[in-house]
């Protein structure tokens, strides 16, 4: 964990604007990864319930 309570205030909001940027990216990518896995596959078994 890193600490940023020494780092002004613009400082720290932004390095915590950045951290919330870098979550949703890493979600969207795994996301999109998951649905060309197994989107397909969980369509499919929808489709026949």
């Amino acid at each position: 964990m890193l600490d940023i309570s020494g780092l002004p205030a613009a400082a720290e909001a932004g390095v915590l604007i950045g951290a919330v940027l870098l979550e949703a990216i890493v979600l969207y990518v795994g996301y999109g990864l998951a649905e060309q896995a197994f989107g397909s596959a969980v369509i499919e078994r929808l489709k026949g319930i």
